[in-house]
C-alpha cells in the first residue's frame, strides 16, 4: 500500500495545505471509522458535524470550511470541489496499488494474421480478434474477450476479462468495458405472421465515442439498419440494456438495471435512474433526469427532474385509472373553488 505526506500528495495532486504537512498517509476512508492514516473527504456541508468526532489524518475541505477545520486542528487540503478531487485521489491511488503491467500478447490468444495492432496492446489468455479487427495503441483486451470481424477498438481502452465486441462494432479512446459486457448482440426484432415470429435481420452495428464507461455484464445491442450510438463521456452501470438503433448522447449516465427500448434517443447530460425504462421510439431531451424505477411512457421535451411509479393493472383500467391520475391535480382545485362558493 502507499505510504505518502500531506505535502506530497498536494504535489501530486494540487490544492492548498491547510495544517502540517507531514503526517503520513496510507489509506483513503470515510471520516467516520478514520484513524492518523487515513485521508477522508467532506463535500457535503450536512455531514460536518462528523468532522469534529473524526480521528482522520487529513481531510479534503471546500475553503469555505477552513474556519472549522481551524477550529478542529490537523491537516487539510482545500480545494474547490472536494468530491472531484477524492475522485482524482482514488485514481492516483488505484495507479499506485495495481499499476498495469508491461503489455504482452499471451501466446493463447488466438489472432487471425489480417488483425491489426497497435503498439504496446495488451491481449490477455484466450482472447480472439478475428479477420480485419482493428485494436488501437496501448489498448488492453483481457482473457477470454472476443472482437469481432471488422470490429475496433480505440486507443488506450481496455476491456475486462469476457467482453465481447461483435464485428462491425466499434468504441472509442480510453474506453472501460467491465466483465460480461456485449457489445453488437441483435437487436430484439421479429416480425409476427401465422401466430409465430419470423426473425428480421440486425443488419447495423454500434458506435461508441470515446471515454465510455460499461458496467459488467451490460448489453448494447446492434441496429437493424442504422447504428446504435453512445457519444462521448456516455458511463452505464451494471446490467443496463440498451436495444436496437438507440442513440445516448454525450456525458449521460444510466444506474444499474435502467432499460431503454429500441430507437428511443436519450439527450445529453442526461442520467437514468436504477431500474428505469424508457420506452422505444421515445425522445429525452438534453438535461432529463429520470428517477430509479420510474417508467417513460412518453417523450420529454424540457429537462428538468421526472418521477413515477404506478401499480400495475389490466391495461385497460390502468389506462383509465392514469387518465385520472393526470387530472388530479385540477379536480382538487375544482373541489376547492367549490368548497369556497358552498
Amino acid at each position: 500500500m502507499p505510504k505518502i505526506t500531506v505535502a506530497e500528495l498536494i504535489a501530486a495532486l494540487g490544492g492548498d495545505l491547510l495544517g502540517a504537512p507531514d503526517p503520513v498517509i496510507e489509506r483513503i476512508g470515510p471520516l467516520d471509522g478514520a484513524d492518523a492514516t487515513t485521508i477522508a473527504f467532506l463535500a457535503n456541508p450536512r455531514y460536518q458535524q462528523q468532522l469534529a468526532g473524526s480521528a482522520a489524518g487529513c481531510v479534503i475541505l471546500a475553503p469555505a470550511l477552513r474556519e472549522l477545520a481551524e477550529a478542529r486542528g490537523g491537516s487539510y487540503i482545500l480545494t474547490p470541489d472536494p468530491y472531484l478531487y477524492f475522485a482524482r485521489l482514488t485514481q492516483w491511488w488505484a495507479a499506485q496499488v495495481r499499476p498495469l503491467g508491461a503489455p504482452r500478447v499471451h501466446p493463447s490468444a488466438v489472432i487471425d494474421p489480417t488483425a491489426e495492432l497497435g503498439l504496446d496492446v495488451d491481449v490477455g489468455p484466450q482472447a480472439v480478434i478475428e479477420a480485419g479487427a482493428r485494436i488501437g495503441a496501448g489498448a488492453r483486451i483481457g482473457a477470454h474477450c472476443v472482437i469481432g470481424e471488422r470490429a475496433v477498438v480505440g486507443e488506450g481502452s481496455r476491456l475486462a476479462p469476457r467482453v465481447t465486441l461483435g464485428f462491425d462494432c466499434r468504441i472509442g479512446a480510453r474506453c472501460l468495458l467491465h466483465s460480461g459486457v456485449v457489445i453488437g448482440a441483435d437487436g430484439f426484432g421479429f416480425a409476427p405472421t401465422a401466430g409465430r415470429w419470423e426473425k428480421i435481420e440486425q443488419l447495423g452495428a454500434v458506435r461508441i465515442g470515446d471515454d465510455v464507461e460499461i458496467g459488467a455484464n451490460s448489453c448494447i445491442d446492434r441496429g437493424a439498419l442504422d447504428d446504435t450510438v453512445l457519444e462521448d463521456g456516455v458511463k452505464l452501470d451494471n446490467l443496463v440494456q440498451i436495444g436496437h438503433n438507440v442513440k445516448v448522447g454525450a456525458h449521460t449516465a444510466m444506474a444499474g438495471c435502467a432499460g431503454v427500448a429500441g430507437s428511443a434517443v436519450i439527450g445529453r447530460g442526461c442520467t437514468i435512474g436504477g431500474g428505469a425504462i424508457v420506452l422505444g421510439h421515445l425522445s429525452l431531451a438534453d438535461g432529463v433526469h429520470v428517477s430509479a424505477a420510474t417508467v417513460v411512457t412518453r417523450s420529454i421535451a424540457k429537462p428538468g427532474q421526472y418521477s413515477g411509479v404506478f401499480p400495475f393493472d389490466e391495461n385497460a383500467s390502468w389506462e383509465k385509472n392514469a387518465a385520472t391520475l393526470r387530472q388530479l391535480h385540477a379536480l382538487r382545485e375544482r373541489l376547492r373553488a367549490l368548497e369556497k362558493k358552498a
